[in-house]
């Protein structure tokens, strides 16, 4: 600012012409085109020295506002009191104010002021004192004071969601039926069940001593195995064996699985996962261990799972994606899949654990996600009946018309019949959507060879393609399974609908060299159940067809089914089983056993547990009771009568 523009504060004496103006005539005496000064007009530097007093005075009075011990009764006296005197403003509309209560006033208002800078200053004296603290120590030692911060804060966090546990309401648990069966009566079945029994320990023991903690184990290398359908999450195996070491009663080693479970599953990692392998085999896992067991650090931990899962729902159709961040809630598709797709097999299998995971939490958002699915494929036209393998989850259209009952969409079609089952059979949206699907899976998509196997091929566009995957095997127990409710009595025609898979599915198994099943088989070129391509001859310790065996036992006790599962208990020990547990096969045509080195958890949690149930009695698990989830993992039917039950106990 020019020293010139200051003057008038200080109500200079000097005359129009003092500032150099037009009075006064022309040049004088000083030259030089400088106008001479006036009597009573300042000198240059007599101006800055007054500028240079009123800028100390300015500083000294703000200075004495804001840094005097009583500064608060200051800035209260020349910022508030004179605001508390002035009237409110008129409220809107032109409606005048009630006038002021009995009591109240402007002493009241300064007062309330004058207390709030006391508080104020209190904060800014402390605040002061702390940092000076903390400039005072050296940066070890503010490192570590940040660390013991975090902890702390961690540790209330945790804190408070355990002790809402978390907002889990109060259930009273009731012995569930079936959980524990009776000894076989036969003595060779009886021995023949304590040989399976024996084959879970040996492949629980070697996993405890060479991964334990990891989410599975490498036989031949003795080491864990990761695979990156779980992120960073750990302890597959664990949590899918639960409820398997649970049912043959190995209760030593159920009680070392819980403890890991209470103090090491951590659900909270930085990592991509797959929403349906995480969901059937950790959700599920924990679920059924919970209702076998009743004890509630798996209902805790299935629910706080189930709750990092639902951002995967956050599309535009509400369609999951099928991979999700659970630290971020980011979500996407396999880049694979059809134009950015979801795949049926995937959103179409989260049905059974999430409406458990509302029934168990009190929360009906798990159960409105999975319905909201149904109601986005019922809007949908299907191609001849059928539904694709794929949706896209942002435009709720199909993509590709690839139909497929094995992989990329068998569970759909199991969790619709399972709904209605689980149900109680009051689902009868369900069981519409299953019965329909079957009507079309036999028009178009179900076949005869010329040597009389019964098979399911794969649709591409209205074209067949005459292969069948092992993963379709699961089909046969399917359709026995459903038979009691089949419309226009089709029991019967059911029933030996599920005869005919399982011989088919037998047939693969019998026509190898090491009696055990290829990943996909063709019916082609005169070739029927048989692997044709070097990249479908391999065997990972699949369950499916024991598990049609299973079912097909259960619903006939016609006994080629247990000496089909005996058969398939011998092979596994002849080729799979290893010093360090079990190993998948590479080529079982071929004599010469070539291991793929991984135990997978699948092999403990299915196949394990369905051959100890064929050789079981009907009590233990009994269908009317309960459903397996595609991971095998037993979910109670949630019968009709069962709140009533609830509310009277409580």
């Amino acid at each position: 600012m020019p020293a010139a523009s200051l003057l008038p504060l200080f109500g200079s004496a000097a005359g129009p012409g003092a500032l150099g103006g037009p009075a006064g005539g022309g040049g004088g005496a000083g030259g030089g085109g400088r106008k001479a000064a006036g009597p009573g007009a300042f000198r240059l530097t007599e101006k800055f020295v007054l500028l240079l007093v009123f800028s100390a005075f300015i500083t000294l009075c703000f200075g004495a506002i804001f840094f005097l011990p009583d500064s608060s009764k200051l800035l209260s006296g020349v910022f508030f009191h004179s605001a508390a005197l002035q009237p409110p403003p008129p409220p809107p509309g032109g409606q005048p104010r009630a006038p002021p209560q009995p009591g109240g006033g402007p002493a009241v208002a300064a007062a309330g002021g004058a207390g709030s800078l006391e508080r104020i200053r209190a904060d800014h004296e402390r605040a002061l004192r702390e940092a000076k603290e903390t400039l005072q120590k050296l940066p070890e030692e503010i490192r570590r004071d940040i660390r013991q911060e975090k902890e702390k804060l961690l540790q209330d966090a945790r804190g408070r969601k355990e002790a809402g546990a978390p907002g889990l309401p109060q259930r009273l648990f009731r012995q569930p039926v079936g959980a524990v069966g009776q000894e076989p009566a036969d003595p060779a079945v009886r021995q023949r069940r304590a040989k399976i029994k024996e084959m879970m320990k040996h492949a629980w023991d070697n996993y405890k001593r060479y991964a334990w903690g990891l989410n599975e184990l490498k036989p031949i290398s003795k080491q864990g195995h990761s695979s990156n359908l779980f992120g960073n999450i750990q302890g597959a195996t664990i949590v899918d064996a639960l409820d398997t070491l649970y049912i043959m009663e190995m209760k030593e080693e159920f009680k070392e699985a819980k403890e890991w479970v209470e103090k090491n599953l951590d659900f909270n990692v930085n990592a991509e996962i797959s929403v349906f392998e995480v969901n059937i085999r950790f959700v599920g896992g924990l679920l059924s261990a919970y209702y076998l067991s009743g004890e509630e650090v798996f209902r805790k931990k299935a629910v706080e799972l189930g709750e990092k899962l639902l951002p995967a729902f956050n599309t535009p159709t509400g369609i999951p994606w099928a991979l999700l961040n659970i630290k971020s809630g980011i979500g996407r598709n396999w880049p694979w899949a059809s134009g950015g797709s979801s795949i049926l097999a995937e959103f179409g299998t989260l049905h059974l654990e999430f409406v458990h995971l509302s029934h168990l939490s009190g929360n009906p958002v798990f159960a409105e996600k999975v319905m909201n699915i149904r109601k986005v494929l019922n809007r949908l036209d299907k191609p001849e009946g059928l539904y694709p393998n794929y949706l896209n989850p942002s435009s709720g259209q199909w993509g590709q018309h690839h139909v497929s009952i094995g992989g990329l969409g068998d569970s759909f079609y199991e969790y619709l019949l399972k709904a209605w089952l689980m149900s109680d059979k009051t689902d009868e949206e369900g069981k519409k959507m299953y019965y329909d699907a079957v009507q079309a899976i036999e028009t178009h998509l179900i076949r005869k060879s010329s040597g009389g196997l019964t098979y399911i091929a794969e649709w591409k566009g209205g074209l067949l393609e005459h292969k069948m995957g092992h993963l379709t095997c699961f089909a046969g127990g399917m359709f026995a399974l459903g038979a009691d409710g089949a419309p226009n009595d089709k029991t019967g025609h059911h029933i030996e609908l599920g005869a005919e898979i399982a011989r088919t599915c037998h047939e693969s198994y019998d026509r190898t060299s090491m009696k055990l099943g290829p990943e996909a088989f063709r019916f082609d070129g005169g070739v029927e159940a048989i692997a044709t391509r070097q990249n479908e001859k391999y065997y990972i310790l699949r369950p499916e067809v024991i598990e049609t065996y299973m079912y097909m036992w259960r619903l006939t006790h016609d006994p080629k089914y247990r000496q089909w599962g005996w058969e398939a208990v011998e092979a596994l020990e002849k080729h799979c089983r290893v010093d360090g547990g079990y190993s998948g096969i590479r080529d079982v045509y071929n004599n010469h056993e070539s291991h793929d080195d991984v135990q997978q958890s699948f092999f403990l949690s299915e196949t394990l547990k369905y051959l100890y149930l064929l050789f079981s009695e009907d009590d233990l698990l009994p269908f009317e009771h309960w459903v397996f989830n595609t991971e095998a993992h037993p979910l109670p039917v949630l019968h009709k009568d069962d709140g009533n039950k609830e509310e009277n106990q409580k």
